[in-house]
């Protein structure tokens, strides 16, 4: 699919543990450690309730709209392995773009990640103080969000390091979760219980077929968004020109296959209709099955909403580090403990904004724009990839052909042709705070250098 770009020769010379000359992070991350950190990302708790939507929208053939997904996500991650490879610096689409456009096109990025994350880790916080963990107790769902996203916190800023291992445990939890469900499809299917005609009903009374698949691959598309917070920690991988189209194409081929053999025993067990009436669609199986204790799936969820939230604070974090290092976000944010190299500013004060989402309860309404922003963010970055082009970059870097992200930016602009009115309302709103901004923070920084001085804001 790609090439090598380079010569060998001159690829990194990283000292093993610890910080690389350039950067202040230490270069902890693997490539396993990696694989594991972008397939937890993307193995979140959405596909515990996405494949009933999907069934909703595209019928029994679940497993179709899933395949179309994870080709047109594929597409904008082949443009996030060159640029991760090319400038492996936190601050990730912010970065790229700030490269490509320059400081306002930089920060609306940034911006739009951001917001997008911090949205993402609060509604997480309040989805593990709702009805999962009413399943063992029953506690205010504020205080549980505050405490969460202080333990997350914590476990974040010990290390990078810690934070991946544990999420390989989690991870690991995840993915066995929805191998039961695989397996209990199997069985039911063998004691003749299931319908595997289900699994060729594509479309709707409402909507034909190329309708459905395209209506239920931007459902599905959701399911693969994460992949690209992994950009945010290149700066801690361990020669990541090397580690990082390895991880990053794994991870999503390896979620991808999960996803389609939970959608194909989850459609082949359950009728359609049951599917996509429930907000606990792989639950409908597990009780169909009756095998396994429900409760049991209500840890796994649990696990899962945690993982994705440590994750995506993770990014946050390393976002806001990177943005400051761009000049970007005030300076502050790029100070890191002394012995653990973590950026506990950045980390302090993301937790702090999503601890307020989450109290305000403010994140139903933005929860709807997280995805219009990441189309936002992903039609830059394809653009930006053919943009710099003209620059060398790091040497050894993976590349892409060029129709790669030509046809990643067409996918961006179909799937936001299906996005409701009402979310692009808020999204623009949001974009549009971003962009007046960015334009302040470009004029601050012209100001700066034509003073002589290009320090970042302070």
């Amino acid at each position: 699919m790609a090439r090598r770009v380079g010569n060998r020769a001159s690829a990194d010379s990283v000292e093993q543990g610890g910080a690389q000359e350039g950067t202040g992070l230490k270069r902890a991350l693997t490539t396993p450690l990696l694989y594991f950190f972008i397939l937890g990302d993307v193995l979140g708790a959405g596909v515990y309730v996405l494949i009933g939507q999907v069934a909703a929208d595209a019928g029994g053939a679940v497993w179709v709209p899933l395949v179309v997904a994870l080709l047109l996500a594929l597409l904008t991650a082949a443009s996030y392995a060159e640029l991760a490879t090319k400038y492996p610096r936190a601050g990730g689409a912010s970065h790229y773009t700030t490269r490509a456009f320059g400081p306002c096109a930089g920060f609306i990025a940034g911006f739009c990640m951001l917001a997008a994350g911090l949205v993402s880790v609060a509604a997480l916080a309040r989805g593990f103080g709702g009805d999962y963990l009413s399943a063992f107790v029953t506690l205010p769902v504020g205080l549980v969000a505050v405490l969460f996203l202080a333990l997350l916190a914590l476990v974040n800023a010990r290390g990078i390091e810690e934070s991946t291992r544990a999420n390989v445990v989690a991870t690991l939890v995840e993915v066995g979760g929805l191998v039961v469900i695989v397996v209990l499809g199997a069985w039911m299917l063998l004691r003749g219980d299931g319908d595997v005609g289900r699994l060729m009903q594509l479309g709707t009374p409402e909507k034909g077929a190329a309708t459905a698949v395209l209506s239920g691959s931007v459902l599905a598309y959701y399911s693969f968004v994460g992949f690209e917070t992994s950009v945010n920690v290149a700066e801690e991988t361990r020669n990541p020109r090397r580690s990082y189209p390895r991880a990053l194409f794994g991870a999503l081929a390896t979620a991808g296959a999960v996803y389609v053999l939970v959608g194909i025993a989850a459609s082949a067990a359950v009728p359609t209709a049951r599917l996509a009436g429930s907000s606990g669609p792989l639950l409908e199986v597990v009780e169909e099955a009756g095998a396994v204790p429900t409760r049991l799936f209500s840890a796994i969820a649990l696990v899962a909403v945690a993982n994705g939230a440590l994750l995506t604070g993770i990014m946050s974090s390393r976002l806001a580090y990177g943005m400051a290092k761009d000049g970007l976000l005030p300076a502050a944010l790029t100070q890191v403990l002394p012995g653990r190299r973590t950026p506990w500013v950045s980390i302090a004060v993301t937790t702090l904004l999503a601890m307020l989402l989450a109290l305000t309860g403010s994140v139903a309404t933005l929860a709807s724009t997280l995805v219009l922003l990441l189309l936002v963010v992903f039609l830059m970055v394809n653009t930006a990839v053919l943009v710099l082009r003209r620059d060398p970059g790091e040497a050894d870097h993976f590349r892409s052909p060029t129709v790669v992200p030509v046809l990643g930016i067409a996918s961006c602009v179909v799937l936001a042709t299906q996005i409701e009115a009402q979310v692009w309302l808020r999204g623009l709103a949001i974009v549009a705070v971003g962009t007046v901004l960015g334009a302040l923070t470009a004029a601050k920084r012209n100001k700066s250098a034509a003073g002589g001085g290009d320090a970042p804001i302070g």
